[in-house]
């Protein structure tokens, strides 16, 4: 696994440091609370803002980044050089490789060599597997420093970068090793989405639809009325990080209410691992969530229509709604699903768009049916 990479244009010391920068005029701030509230905000032209959400504490802050967002990192490291802040930045690989606990080992020698103390930050810019790894990072240095996630994705924006979850994967299972621990602010810059392959925002809308399904149909509905996107992207993004917020505002911990923001994911983490993650995460999420809606509508419990709507909906947006693969192995790593309780698999299902419940155990038939 690859090792992270001081970059030497991106370290230095300023005399004095500059003025806390305003939030641009039209951007939207959400509120999240939880076991230690902070704000998203979204809007345009936001990298500039990481300063003011770090606050005037930290001297020294780490920049995670992988090498595809170098640019964005070596602005935002020269702008807290201009604050005078010391500056490290640190690469990382590219994607779900970057989620292993050989980075994260590489990232704490790379922050004891900078002589990183508590006080001291680690921002991370990129999709969300970088602030999930960044996030952990932050969470086990010196048990815990300030932490600001600069989410550079679709699905970054609306799911990773918001709720406090930090996590690395094992070859048992994604997220598998993890901890909560919720930053000190989200800067979702829309402006980060113009460089986005087409794919990988598709991708992110997969959890802005899930958002939809579980707690907010007037998603579905701008999506059924714009598949690509195009027209309300950043009402789509706002809207799911409302929901998101709403919900681990009230359960942080996943003692609850938060087992729903899980809605596809038993099966779509089964088919991310089966696959070696070369599946990207919303396809998998997508295929998960026409799995859970079949098996809510052979259980009785969501209407045919309704089950129909998330085949038609999904693909419209580009996504896929079937998984070709065999049945066992999927099986098999559900079994090791975060939801799991002993030897009893738990799904999020739907009794009825945004009516979310959980179906304890299901019969070996029905989910082989579904």
């Amino acid at each position: 696994m690859s090792t992270p990479t001081l970059d030497a244009a991106a370290t230095a010391t300023a005399a004095t440091a500059a003025t806390a920068a305003r939030i641009p005029a039209g951007s939207t701030r959400i509120p999240i609370g939880g076991e230690r509230s902070y704000e998203a905000v979204v809007g345009h032209g936001l990298t500039g803002e990481t300063g003011r959400v770090l606050g005037s504490a930290p001297l020294r802050v780490a920049v995670v980044h992988s090498r595809t967002l170098l640019a964005p990192a070596r602005r935002i490291a020269r702008e807290l050089t201009d604050e005078g802040r010391i500056v490290v930045s640190l690469e990382v690989p590219e994607g779900e490789a970057a989620k292993d606990m050989t980075v994260v080992v590489n990232l704490w020698r790379a922050l004891a060599d900078a002589g990183f103390t508590r006080s001291d930050a680690i921002v991370a810019v990129g999709g969300g597997a970088t602030t999930d790894l960044a996030g952990f990072a932050a969470a086990g240095w010196l048990r815990g420093v300030r932490l600001v996630l600069v989410p550079t994705t679709l699905l970054g924006m609306v799911d990773a970068a918001i709720g406090g979850k930090t996590a690395v994967n094992l070859p048992q299972g994604k997220n598998l090793v993890g901890a909560f621990h919720p930053p000190a602010g989200v800067l979702c810059d829309v402006d980060l989405l113009g460089t986005l392959p087409p794919a990988d925002y598709v991708s992110g809308l997969a959890e802005v639809i899930k958002a939809g399904f579980i707690a907010d149909p007037e998603i579905l509905r701008l999506v059924e009325e714009d598949p690509a996107g195009a027209v309300h992207t950043r009402e789509l993004i706002e809207r799911a990080i409302r929901v998101k917020a709403e919900v681990v505002t009230e359960d942080f911990r996943e003692d609850g209410r938060r087992e729903h923001l899980n809605y596809g994911h038993t099966l779509g983490h089964a088919i991310e691992r089966v696959a070696s993650y070369r599946v990207r995460h919303g396809h998998a999420v997508a295929a998960g969530m026409v799995f859970a809606a079949e098996l809510a509508r052979l259980d009785g419990r969501l209407s045919a229509a309704d089950a129909e709507r998330h085949r038609t909906l999904l693909a419209a947006a580009g996504l896929p709604v079937t998984h070709t693969g065999a049945w066992a192995p999927l099986r098999d790593a559900m079994g090791i699903d975060k939801k799991t309780r002993g030897n009893r698999l738990r799904f999020v299902v739907l009794d009825a768009v945004a009516r979310p419940a959980l179906l304890t155990a299901p019969d070996e038939a029905l989910l082989s049916a579904a």
